[in-house]
């Protein structure tokens, strides 16, 4: 007995290839002449001989497969099952490639399959031929198919047809479910159906608790099942006496609603549970014109496109949702009967399948999250580039392969930095610029332009901060005036004038060095500096918001306390925890591989929330901390700069803050 296999090489296809070695006879497979290597891997899978798993060269596209006289000849009379698995099983894919592989696919399988003389042809249909019946599908249904628009379940169900009407030798078909990863192994080779939301469950599962009851979706059904059990049934009911001309669902007998199947997913993943899920019928009473509307709005359209391709979701796999359709099964449980082959239970195996994906698959885990990866040949600016988080960020970057530009105001503190930089094997560009005069910055943003094209990468890092309660500030007005034209005004021009150039390659990102002051909300001793960097927070989400649809992303980093020259004045900081410079320029590259909207600290995050919800004890805390850390001799302008005694209750606030560096 011999086998022909078309899709071999495709994921079902392995797998029925490994169930049909078990038997004797030679198995040929299409191969496509560019797809040599899958064949070969399939050899050393399947640990089969080329003499006993043969190639055939062809294609799908090709009348009666593209086979060649020769290998036909040589077929000819020689099959007694031919498998035409070859499809595209892809919600994502065009129209047009779904005609031609699923419609003249079959065409041409069925003409191949006639002319070698095949004793029975077998195909792997889909329960997408169904379309969107309402009710209970039965396998002797298949003109009562509706809702056939989408162009994968008009393929399938076309291509049923086919057999159906044209096939001239004996048939059987198969309709499997959604298909997943074994249920031993969890292997599959691509994400499809509920894969498609585990990207949505993993982030689930790193933001909130696992106790914490969530809201969905009830959807309509989604039957699911594995690969091994969609092989096993095939190649038995294939072999099987008396069943020429049935079609067999390969379904999970237990029909499951979205919510149930996300609820699966969502405890193997240990990501929390959607307690509550809304059936979207109670809605029905509104007109769908109104729906319509509503989704047609361009902002609306916009997130709904924005969220999906964050989480990978083709917009396609939400519109099936809420499929109404249920498949009986009780011609394929009768015809398996005492097999000992059967669907087993989703709960069984979805841990297997989400470890394989998560381990194997997660679209994570290709992008590159290195630094050379995302620096490599980009120009990248830092002001406050000659000492601190500047400097430190500069080496880090030129390190990875970035053209560093170095910007501060002291010539001689920059050689030092380019001077490591070149030592290391870095590039690295030196311009002298007092960021808090405007025509400065002016100049530089010229020169930046003239001698390098573009800016790939702005760093606003240099800043003033000052330490000093506001009892003493009242004849000091100035400290605010400078403390503004700095932090703000200073790094609003550069942004202002390299924008214009990032808008027009669509291309950009802005990232601003800010507080843990700004997040936490009260920040005593520091109403100068934290209403500077409040207000480039204010301006950047502004700006964020007016060119998102440009590629041009704006990154805050709330830093806690950073040992660098700009705390030395305020000794008191020494028995406070704080991080080095490398540490936080570890935070400013974090921010160029992510690209995220802020980066804070978890006790910046905690304090911006128990502010929200209970801003009066955050004000009596801060208080606390306001009367424990009293201003430093330079605040005061007192003459005697030395360190002050450390007392208990310093130390215990200071063993508090140690959630710094959370």
């Amino acid at each position: 007995m011999s086998y022909f296999v078309t899709g071999g090489t495709g994921f079902i296809g392995r797998f029925l290839i490994e169930r049909l070695a078990k038997r004797k006879g030679t198995i040929y497979i299409l191969v496509r002449r560019s797809s040599k290597q899958k064949y070969k891997d399939l050899l050393q899978k399947t640990g089969l001989s080329s003499d006993r798993l043969v190639a055939v060269y062809g294609d799908l596209s090709k009348a009666k497969l593209g086979i060649s006289a020769k290998d036909m000849a040589s077929l000819k009379g020689s099959v007694k099952q031919f498998y035409h698995l070859a499809a595209i099983y892809d919600l994502k894919a065009d129209a047009a490639s779904q005609e031609i592989a699923n419609i003249e696919g079959t065409k041409n399988a069925i003409a191949a399959a006639e002319t070698m003389d095949a004793k029975c042809f077998n195909l792997a249909s889909s329960i997408a031929a169904a379309g969107m019946y309402r009710g209970v599908f039965r396998e002797d249904m298949f003109e009562e198919a509706r809702g056939l628009d989408h162009a994968y379940f008009r393929t399938k169900h076309v291509s049923e047809g086919l057999v159906r009407n044209e096939c001239k030798i004996p048939y059987r078909i198969y309709r499997p479910a959604m298909v997943v990863g074994d249920s031993k192994t969890g292997e599959i080779d691509k994400i499809d159906g509920p894969y498609y939301f585990f990207k949505l469950l993993q982030r689930l599962r790193n933001r909130l608790p696992q106790w914490m009851p969530l809201i969905g979706i009830e959807g309509g059904q989604m039957n699911i099942v594995p690969v091994d059990y969609v092989a096993d049934a095939m190649d038995f009911l294939s072999h099987k006496a008396g069943l020429d001309g049935r079609c067999f669902h390969l379904v999970n007998t237990e029909t499951q609603q979205v919510g149930e199947v996300l609820n699966i997913f969502s405890k193997a993943a240990h990501a929390p549970r959607f307690a509550m899920r809304i059936d979207m019928r109670m809605f029905a009473f509104i007109p769908p014109s109104i729906l319509n509307l509503i989704k047609g709005l361009p902002p609306v359209r916009r997130i709904i496109s924005a969220v999906l391709a964050d989480y990978g979701i083709p917009p396609d796999a939400v519109s099936f949702m809420n499929m109404p359709t249920r498949f009986d099964t009780r011609d394929t449980m009768k015809a398996l009967k005492g097999s000992g082959i059967a669907p087993p239970a989703l709960e069984d195996y979805a841990a297997k399948i989400w470890d394989y994906w998560e381990r194997n698959l997660d679209p994570s885990l290709f992008k590159d999250r290195s630094l050379r990866g995302n620096v490599k040949d980009k120009v990248i600016v830092i002001t406050g580039a000659s000492s601190g988080i500047g400097k430190a960020a500069s080496l880090k970057l030129a390190a990875a392969g970035a053209k560093v530009i170095l910007v501060a105001r002291s010539v001689e503190k920059l050689d030092e930095t380019q001077k490591e930089i070149s030592e290391k094997g870095g590039t690295s560009f030196a311009y002298s610029c007092d960021v808090s005069d405007l025509s400065s910055c002016d100049k530089l943003v010229a020169t930046l332009i003239e001698n390098h094209g573009q800016v790939d990468v702005l760093v606003n890092n240099a800043g003033r901060s000052i330490r000093r309660s506001l009892e003493l500030t009242f004849d000091r007005f100035h400290d605010f005036e400078r403390t503004m034209q700095l932090n703000y005004f200073g790094a609003i021009r550069l942004i202002m004038g390299l924008a214009p150039s990032m808008l027009e390659r669509r291309a950009g990102h802005v990232i601003n060095i800010s507080s843990i002051a700004v997040i936490v909300g009260t920040s005593p001793r520091f109403s100068a500096y934290a209403a500077s960097k409040s207000a480039l927070d204010a301006f950047s989400r502004s700006a964020a918001a007016e060119f998102s649809d440009r590629n041009i992303a704006f990154t805050t980093i709330n830093m806690p306390l950073v040992r660098t020259p700009m705390i030395g004045p305020t000794s008191i900081y020494n028995s406070v925890p704080t991080l080095s410079p490398e540490e936080a320029a570890d935070m400013i590259c974090d921010a160029i591989i992510r690209r995220p909207k802020r980066i804070a600290t978890g006790l910046g995050i905690t304090a911006q929330v128990l502010n929200a919800i209970m801003p009066k004890a955050v004000e009596i805390t801060m208080n606390t901390v306001f009367r424990t850390f009293p201003d430093s001799s330079a605040a005061k302008g007192d003459g005697d700069a030395s360190a002050p005694e450390v007392s208990t209750e310093q130390m215990a606030l200071a063993a508090v803050l140690k959630g710094v560096h959370v």
